[in-house]
C-alpha cells in the first residue's frame, strides 16, 4: 500500500512540475494575437465553424495542437498555425486557454 501511495506522490509532484513550467500571461499574449481571429480573444469562436477552447482540459489541447503540429491531425489551416509554434508555446497556450470560463 505503501508503495502505491508513494507512486502517486511522485506522479502528482511530476503533474505539479509541468503544471507550473507554463506561462499563462505568455499564453495569454500569443493567443491574443494569433488564436483571436477565429477562437475570439477569450477563447469563445467567432463562429460556427471554429471550435470554443475556453474551459478544454490543458492535456487536450497540447495534444491536439502537437498533432497539428506533426501533421497527424489534418486541418490546413492549423497546421500552417502549429508549424510556428514551440513547445513552450502549446504549453503556455493550453495553460491559458484551459484556465478560461467556458462557452455557456
Amino acid at each position: 500500500m505503501k508503495t502505491i501511495q508513494t507512486a502517486l506522490c511522485l506522479v502528482l509532484l511530476g503533474y505539479l512540475g509541468i503544471a507550473s513550467s507554463a506561462d499563462i500571461e505568455a499564453g495569454k499574449q500569443k493567443a491574443t494575437g494569433v488564436c483571436a481571429s477565429c477562437h475570439g480573444p477569450l477563447g469563445i469562436s467567432v463562429s460556427d465553424g471554429f471550435p470554443n477552447l475556453a474551459g478544454q482540459k490543458a492535456a487536450y489541447l497540447q495534444s491536439a495542437l502537437k498533432s497539428y503540429q506533426d501533421g497527424s491531425r489534418k486541418a490546413p489551416i492549423m497546421n500552417n498555425m502549429a508549424t510556428n509554434l514551440t513547445s513552450q508555446d502549446i504549453e503556455n497556450l493550453a495553460a491559458y486557454f484551459s484556465g478560461l470560463k467556458p462557452a455557456p
